[in-house]
């Protein structure tokens, strides 16, 4: 190591900043389904789920390798550049989680990095055969892959177990839901610390404090695997929520097929190097597993505000890491500004997320308000173009509309009970 800068330990430590906002972040990707269908208590889950992460990130450098010499041009790239990214990345991780949307950290690193490196050396500092082959591709592939396995592997065990006793298939199941929501932590720590890994890389080449085309240190593997364990136990219980509660209400068979199709996409992405949301996957395998038991639904009022949130992931922290690394450029008082706004920030976000606490004590709750609201758009739309009863008069069939609504909404499925 030639030397470590000021501005070369800020952007370390801010990259660690990020992964433990991946890893609060992301917690519902391994444990929403387990914890929603009561296979493990939620402080269990998140405690299994942060050991693990911290397993896989001693599993592969692959990702970290195609974030740190892939996406962008190593020669040229500055540590305030690499600062900027972060800054992009951090404040849509804190915004969506503040929302309970579970949005891709992988996405909102890879777009402040993109954005912070246009804005510093143009667009030719962005690789666009990796970001399009590694990046994009596989975001589309993902929950469509997952999706489907999902489906298709939840109508399997449904069909596999009809014969046998409910309660007993149902506690089996939850057993293989620990098992599987574990091999999705291990398949989070391998894929999503890996690119903390590869930025502080990124940032040290950039620095000058480590040869081009290097691997991670292992105080670089060993140092994002913690950080990324400690926000997983802190656990991101609104994005918990969303995912085990807001999107499907699944039963302990769709959780496991839901977690296993999840797990299996992301393992085989990190052994391929493809910089794959977590995320993506995860929703996409819920959502199949929700489709795939009879008469099991999807929230797609949910789903909806889901899908915008990844569209928008890439350009908006691309465009605040723009931002950011103009005000950078005007010398060491911009950098030091961006600092105080990206603190001031993310306390704002802190302060205003308590107003509506959400823990391990009621991440199981639904606001029923909203859920009713948004139910009755759908099924009032439904009923307004349900045929009409023969004879039905002018002022039943007004009357009706809202009772279908009500009829309807009181139908939805429940959740499993707890064991």
């Amino acid at each position: 190591m030639e030397s470590f800068s000021l501005i070369l330990a800020i952007v370390v430590v801010t990259a660690l900043a990020f992964d433990f906002t991946n890893g609060f972040h992301d917690t519902a990707n391994a444990m929403a389904t387990t914890i929603s269908t009561g296979a493990l208590r939620p402080k269990v889950a998140v405690a299994m789920s942060a050991v693990l992460n911290l397993v896989g990130a001693f599993l592969s450098v692959e990702v970290a390798n195609t974030i740190s010499k892939g996406l962008v041009d190593e020669t040229g790239i500055r540590p305030e550049v690499i600062f900027a990214a972060l800054v992009g990345a951090i404040l849509w991780n804190l915004l969506t989680w503040l929302v309970g949307l579970p949005s891709s950290s992988s996405h909102a690193l890879m777009g402040g990095l993109i954005g912070a490196a246009i804005a510093s050396a143009g667009v030719g500092a962005v690789h666009g055969d990796v970001l399009v082959t590694k990046v994009l591709l596989p975001a589309v592939a993902a929950p469509i892959v997952a999706g489907v396995a999902a489906m298709f592997a939840s109508r399997l065990t449904y069909t596999l177990g009809r014969k046998a006793d409910g309660a007993a298939a149902a506690k089996g199941y939850r057993a293989g839901q620990i098992a599987s929501a574990g091999l999705v932590s291990l398949a989070h720590g391998t894929n999503d610390a890996q690119k903390t890994m590869g930025i502080i890389t990124l940032a040290l080449v950039a620095g000058g404090a480590l040869a081009p085309d290097s691997d991670p240190p292992m105080w670089v593997i060993l140092s994002a695997g913690l950080a990324i364990a400690l926000g997983t136990y802190l656990g991101g219980w609104r994005i918990i929520r969303t995912m085990g509660k807001g999107l499907t209400d699944l039963q302990p068979q769709q959780g496991f097929a839901a977690q296993t199709s999840a797990a299996t996409v992301i393992l085989a992405s990190s052994h391929l190097g493809f910089s794959l949301s977590t995320t993506h996957s995860v929703s996409g395998a819920v959502m199949g597993a929700g489709l795939g038991r009879k008469g099991g639904v999807v929230r797609w009022s949910t789903a909806t505000r889901m899908f915008v949130a990844w569209g928008l992931t890439l350009p908006a922290a691309a465009l605040v890491a723009a931002l950011a690394e103009w005000v950078c450029g005007l010398g060491d008082w911009g950098t030091a500004l961006v600092a105080v706004f990206l603190v001031a920030s993310s306390f704002a976000i802190w302060k205003i997320s308590r107003r509506e606490v959400v823990d391990h004590t009621n991440v199981n709750d639904t606001e029923e308000a909203g859920e009713a609201g948004s139910a009755g758009v759908v099924t009032t739309a439904i009923a307004a173009v349900t045929p009409p009863p023969a004879g039905a008069s002018a002022e039943d069939l007004t009357a009706a509309i809202p009772a279908q609504a009500t009829a309807s909404d009181a139908k939805a499925p429940s959740a499993a009970t707890p064991v």
